[in-house]
């Protein structure tokens, strides 16, 4: 492919969103990032809209659907922590082409996006839960809190219950909980409400919402 790809990234948090644009930055030769504003749906046309899966209100699946059917967009690719198999194939059957481990290198996810826009499915190993790579941001990095532990208090600051955050994270209701008692005990919070106030103060409660989702896929 001769010409500059266009690709769309897709997230509710500014912060994701800068980075993921930040980590293409240097390709810029090759793919261009023609939307990066997470209070709207993509309104231009692209060749790859990428789908960050952190801390989505939904399940990930519905979003790859509703992001699929969107005229403006001609393939969709999912860049995540969560690479189970029967995840990778539920996106896969609702229109992705690619899915992405968030512990790929600058150079792997830019690669995989020109290898999508050209026409290819191109599908990460599935695995358990894998590390962010270099250059991968999140809320309450710079504070010492983790990938996990962040997902899990934008989850918290958006309300959700410990089931419905185990489920949309695929982790067990265990795990989940061993994280928030750390998580709490590094933001100083006893209870649910302390958690919220804080996530609220430092950035964990979405700056938007990227997929209309008062529609039905």
């Amino acid at each position: 492919m001769s010409e500059r790809i266009r690709v769309a990234l897709v997230n509710d948090y500014e912060l994701v969103l800068r980075g993921l644009a930040d980590l293409l930055a240097p390709f810029s030769d090759r793919l261009e990032v023609v939307q990066l504003d997470a209070r709207h749906r993509v309104t231009v046309d692209v060749d790859v809209a990428l789908y960050d899966t952190f801390a989505q209100p939904q399940r990930d699946d519905e979003d790859v659907t509703r992001l699929a059917s969107n005229p403006r967009i001609r393939t969709v690719a999912v860049f995540t922590w969560k690479m189970d198999q029967d995840l990778i194939d539920a996106a896969v059957s609702r229109g992705a082409t690619g899915y992405f481990a968030k512990s790929s290198t600058a150079e792997q996810l830019a690669d995989g996006l020109l290898r999508v826009a050209a026409g290819e499915r191109v599908l990460d190993e599935p695995r358990r839960r894998v590390a962010s790579g270099p250059g991968v941001d999140w809320p309450g990095r710079d504070l010492g809190i983790s990938d996990r532990q962040s997902e899990i208090l934008a989850l918290i600051t958006q309300g959700k219950r410990n089931d419905e955050i185990a489920e949309l994270t695929h982790l067990s209701p265990n795990t989940v909980k061993t994280h928030i008692r750390t998580l709490y005990s590094k933001i100083g919070a006893r209870t649910r409400v302390d958690a919220v106030l804080w996530g609220t103060d430092h950035g964990f409660r979405p700056d938007h919402r990227s997929v209309d989702r008062a529609t039905s896929p």
